[in-house]
Formats: C-alpha cells, structure tokens, sequence
C-alpha cells in the first residue's frame, strides 16, 4: 500500500499585490456604478470636472494604480 502525503500549500508570494489589485477592482466597480448613476459615461472619467465624491473615488483609484504599479516593477527586477 502506497501512503500519499498532501502537499503543503505555498503562500503567495505576491499577497500585497493581490489585495491591491481586489481592491482597485472593488474602486474600479464602484466608480463606474457613481459614474453612470450621476449621468456620466466612465470613459470619460479624465475630461470632466467630477463633483467631489466622484473626484475622491478617481484619485484613490490612481494612487492604487500606481502603488500596484510600482509594486510589479519591484517584483520584476
């Protein structure tokens, strides 16, 4: 009788990109849903004067973008 182990299960190794990329994906999702709810088109999130909610949501998004951003570039040298 053959005896078969489990193996251990690894932890990511990129664990803080993943939980930025979740939630640049929830930021993502909610401002699309903002967006769309106040009459705007998402697409045009960077040619148009956002009320400030709006507004708060976009930068949070563009300082995720670049902290993953920055994190990859880490990961890839």
């Amino acid at each position: 009788m053959v005896n078969c182990r489990k193996m251990p299960v690894m932890p990511r190794i990129n664990a803080d990109n993943d939980m930025l990329r979740q939630k640049l994906r929830t930021l993502d999702a909610e401002f699309d849903r903002e967006m769309r709810t106040r009459g705007f088109d998402p697409a045009q999130a960077d040619n148009v004067a956002l009320p400030s909610h709006l507004a708060a949501l976009y930068t949070e998004r563009e300082r995720i973008r670049a902290a993953l951003e920055a994190a990859e570039e880490k990961t890839d040298d």
